[in-house]
């Protein structure tokens, strides 16, 4: 279940990888205008380019911290390694239920970016009970 779970947490934190490429890298691209709703005005505008291309640093961020905690876990310092992955994980979890309540249309953006490392954390909690 261990395996398992920290499978799922390095899958949550290539989706966010993919998340900060996409904010901070392709904003302005049709892709990401498509994955985000925005206009091509709204993208192009300075305010939005400066806001997604620090959101997709903090993206990026949690995606290291749960690669770090992985790494840390494979090389036996389990209580590290698992603090920073529930850490990582844990907040893109959060944050998607952030969104999805503070904006409900965004629901299925929500789910893509939360139900995985969702799934880790509770499968990794349930393989260090068992």
């Amino acid at each position: 279940m261990i395996i398992a779970g920290l499978v799922l947490a390095g899958i949550g934190a290539l989706i966010h990888i993919f998340i900060f490429y996409l904010e901070s890298f392709a904003w302005t691209g049709l892709r990401a205008r498509a994955t985000f709703g925005t206009t091509e005005e709204e993208a192009n505008a300075k305010t939005t380019r400066a806001l997604a291309f620090n959101q997709g640093f903090y993206n990026l961020f949690l995606a290291i911290s749960v690669i770090i905690g992985i790494i840390f876990v494979a090389s036996g310092q389990q209580a590290v390694g698992a603090a920073l992955v529930f850490a990582g994980t844990g907040s893109m979890a959060s944050a998607a239920l952030v969104l999805v309540l503070s904006s409900p249309d965004k629901a299925i953006a929500a789910l893509k970016q939360g139900i995985v490392p969702t799934l880790g954390v509770i499968v990794l909690a349930i393989g260090l009970v068992l």
